[in-house]
């Protein structure tokens, strides 16, 4: 399974917030699991039914979206 394929987005689950394999744990959790200084271990423990690379798929799309930007229009 290729990284980015783990994270899933359906309106149905989580309000379409991005998800790991349409489970209802999104990326967001993860990564602020990780910002507020949790290991991959401890958050697979509290979360026994992730993978490591689960979490790995987690960072790569948050850090892949934060390279997106909204371009401001100026007036015409």
């Amino acid at each position: 399974m290729d990284t980015m394929d783990r994270i899933t987005r359906n309106p149905l689950v989580m309000g379409g917030k991005p998800c790991i394999r349409g489970m209802r744990i999104t990326v967001g959790t993860i990564t602020g699991l990780v910002a507020t200084g949790r290991s991959r271990e401890e958050i697979l423990h509290l979360y026994p039914y992730l993978e490591m690379e689960d979490i790995s798929a987690a960072l790569s799309y948050a850090c892949w979206l934060s390279e997106a930007f909204d371009a401001e229009l100026l007036p015409a």
